[in-house]
Formats: structure tokens, sequence, C-alpha cells
């Protein structure tokens, strides 16, 4: 794969792609993990993005919504974490305020939150439901 150039958006489209668990080798010494929307679907809600953002009108309005109908498309993975970098003292500040801790991801939890957030098909079937109670408490306070 030397001297091999992907875009972004060819690298999404195959993660995306793959059967659930797979990875792909972009580059020497580099992979893209696994993109499971349905995954970032259950992370969205249990690791508390929730809280501030919201998908379908389900969530907090202290951060931008995150519907997939507003999103760039193909959305290049790095920019989507490389925004969250840029907005990362706000957000780790609202962490600590709304959730008493940092949020803390995996790189694979990351993949299927950004997978989520620009699936529609799967934002489709999120709801309050899939909110866990000790989010919902918190969001609760907030109110």
């Amino acid at each position: 794969m030397t001297g091999l150039t992907l875009t972004a958006a060819a690298i999404l489209a195959t993660a995306l792609a793959l059967p659930a668990g797979a990875q792909t080798v972009v580059a020497t010494g580099l992979y893209l993990p696994p993109m499971n929307a349905a995954a970032g679907r259950k992370l969205f809600a249990s690791k508390g993005c929730v809280v501030c953002h919201s998908i379908n009108g389900v969530g907090g309005t202290d951060a931008p919504k995150l519907d997939a109908s507003t999103m760039k498309s193909p959305m290049d993975p790095f920019d989507f974490a490389a925004k969250m970098w840029h907005g990362a003292p706000a957000m780790i500040a609202m962490q600590q305020s709304e959730l008493g801790a940092q949020i803390q991801f995996t790189g694979d939890e990351l993949a299927d939150i950004i997978a989520f957030a620009h699936d529609p098909a799967e934002q489709k079937k999120f709801s309050e439901a899939d909110i866990p109670p000790n989010i919902k408490k918190h969001m609760m306070e907030g109110k």
C-alpha cells in the first residue's frame, strides 16, 4: 500500500461496508476500526452524549444537534473528531458539570458514535427508551 492515497470518504465508505468486527488496513501500521452505528446508538445514550446533544429531538440542548440530516455527506470521521477536539475544553467542562466526570472513549467507541451520528436509518430508531436511568437522572437534574 505504500504510495497509495485514499480519501477519507473512501476509507469511511469501506469501513461502513465491512461486516461487524472487521477492520481495514489503510496504510502500513494504520487501520480504520469497524464503525457500527447500532453500537454507536447505545453508546451515545450510555456514555452521556445525549445529556448535551440531541438526535431526533431527543436529548439536551446545551450542544449542537447531531442529526444525520444536518451532517455533511460523506463525512470525514477525522474531521468529526477534529471538531470534537476543537470544542474539547468546553465539552470537558460540561461533562464534569453535568455528569460529574469527563467521558472516556476508546477509539472503537468513538468510531461507533461517529457512525451513528451519520446514519439516518439508525437515528430513526433512537428514542428516550435508549437512555439508561442513570443518564436520564442527569438530564432531569439540569431542568
